[in-house]
């Protein structure tokens, strides 16, 4: 798949599989407000939380994401630690964090105190060295799974990061996403015990991986903790 598919990538995962209390990571504030507001005009109710909304506006976010009245919630990284939810489902990384350290934080917000959690990535062509060095860190390779429709187009080649962000997707591109080709990875969130991820792919076929290969996203899944 191709970055700029990767917002209807998420809308056509949320949709079919009726996620909701879905958090999701962009790596800008501007990103996370282009999402929520691509997902609304798709149907599915979405804020952003960042450092540029009030605390007001955050809060009330928060709380109606928490009740499930806010099916998706769009975030950065920063605005994101604060948010505390104990059976949060849903982990979407919309661009894979320019920290691979950040990746683990992430993913580690599902499957908490042993519910079942789902952690998702989407990446493009751009994100390959990010992955890898996610992959390094937590000393596994990440399942790939490819979504029928979504698959890359070989023609198009990476485009280089700059200053953690690139011109594109209508969100800004992060570090790590250029105009190049998606792939989702599966894996499981890491145990809230800190254990290693459990590779899963949701229901659909993984494979390996390679920094030519076009992928779906990846979903991770995780048992949660004594699991």
């Amino acid at each position: 798949m191709d970055r700029e598919r990767k917002r209807a990538l998420l809308t056509q995962l949320i949709k079919e599989h009726n996620w909701f209390q879905v958090l999701v990571f962009t790596r800008t504030k501007h990103g996370a407000n282009n999402l929520a507001e691509h997902l609304n005009k798709d149907g599915i109710t979405a804020m952003a939380i960042h450092g540029n909304k009030s605390q007001a506006a955050r809060t009330r976010a928060l709380a109606e994401f928490k009740t499930g009245k806010l099916q998706v919630l769009c975030a950065t990284d920063i605005a994101a630690r604060g948010i505390d939810i104990s059976e949060l489902p849903h982990v979407v990384n919309f661009e894979l964090p320019n920290v691979a350290e950040d990746y683990v934080h992430r993913i580690g917000r599902t499957g908490r105190a042993g519910s079942e959690g789902e952690a998702s990535s989407l990446v493009c062509i751009d994100e390959h060295k990010l992955l890898k060095d996610i992959e390094r860190l937590i000393k596994r390779e990440i399942p790939v799974v490819q979504i029928p429709g979504f698959e890359p187009d070989p023609r198009i080649k990476a485009e280089p990061i700059l200053n953690g962000q690139n011109r594109g997707q209508g969100g800004g591109r992060g570090q790590g996403q250029g105009r190049g080709q998606g792939q989702s990875r599966t894996q499981s969130a890491p145990r809230a015990g800190g254990g290693q991820p459990r590779s899963g792919a949701a229901g659909k076929p993984a494979g390996g991986h390679g920094a030519g290969r076009g992928a779906a996203p990846v979903l991770h899944r995780s048992g949660g903790r004594g699991r």
